[in-house]
């Protein structure tokens, strides 16, 4: 692999990092606990009012929290065992590492500019740019000559492909749910703003992940090379992020919001990644990538 000393100083910088983070918003707890805000819009909002994320707002935070103990107890092991593997079998390790540091790259741009400033502020910053790298340096150590040599078959990744464009209209249809509706009515601003500035998850989703899940697996269904190269890793990347918004799901339901139909869809979307992770893992060569 090339860069192999690099990338794994700071796959172990990451996973320490994410740790005490992770560990941050789950055990902090000072704070004088939940309190009705109203926002510059006029809108009342209940803020958490309780450690790290005590000025989110209460369903945010406790989805924080929940997303936290998915990056301490799945993802962190993830990534150091993903690490490992890239040694024993460089195709597989190098493609679950990247998909694993997909996940840590798009949780901590979520985090630095959705969460409500606090003092794991830095730690966030250098998480996003750590990953950042680590991911670009992963993803050089493919060799673009052998990739396509590498498959079994080319079914599990069409398969793949076509989920990835089902998975993302339907998501795009849902986040433009949300924000059409005031612009027609001219209300302008959808109540899942709260207090928050703009809609940053709708917005990196529609501005950023979703299209390129579109064209990942647009080039997928063509047998391009960046389909072979990206398709795994996205699948994985989403695996990951669907186990946390499934976790945030449960974690909802708990504090007694209606998470009725999500609790049935949003599962079966993660399982049907994870399917497809496995399959597209497993449809690689056990050789090794020069």
């Amino acid at each position: 692999m090339k860069n192999r000393k690099i990338i794994t100083m700071l796959v172990l910088l990451i996973a320490l990092a994410s740790t005490i983070a992770a560990s941050s918003g789950i055990f902090s707890n000072e704070g004088p606990g939940q309190y009705e805000y109203e926002s510059i819009r006029g809108q009342k909002v209940m803020i958490y009012g309780k450690g790290l994320y005590q000025h989110m707002s209460a369903d945010v935070a406790i989805q924080g929290i929940a997303q936290d103990y998915i990056t301490l107890l799945v993802g962190v092991p993830l990534l150091l065992i993903s690490l490992l593997l890239s040694r024993k079998n460089p195709l597989r390790g190098l493609f679950l590492l990247s998909g694993t540091l997909g996940y840590f790259l798009v949780t901590y741009l979520f985090y630095l500019a959705m969460g409500m400033y606090n003092w794991m502020f830095l730690v966030y910053a250098f998480l996003l740019g750590s990953s950042f790298f680590a991911l670009i340096l992963t993803i050089l150590s493919f060799n673009p000559d052998e990739m396509k040599q590498l498959l079994k078959s080319e079914k599990p990744l069409r398969g793949a492909g076509i989920f990835l464009i089902i998975n993302g209209s339907l998501v795009a249809l849902l986040w433009l749910g949300i924000i059409v509706p005031p612009l027609i009515n001219n209300t302008i601003f959808p109540p899942e703003l709260q207090h928050y500035t703009t809609l940053i998850v709708q917005g990196f989703d529609l501005g950023l992940l979703l299209p390129f899940a579109f064209v990942v697996g647009y080039l997928a269904i063509k047998k391009n090379f960046y389909g072979y190269l990206f398709t795994p890793i996205y699948m994985i990347f989403l695996s990951l992020l669907m186990t946390a918004l499934v976790s945030k799901i449960l974690f909802m339901a708990k504090a007694g919001a209606n998470v009725i139909p999500a609790v049935f869809i949003m599962p079966t979307i993660a399982l049907i990644s994870i399917t497809f992770s496995v399959l597209l893992l497993r449809n690689l060569q056990t050789g090794n990538l020069k």
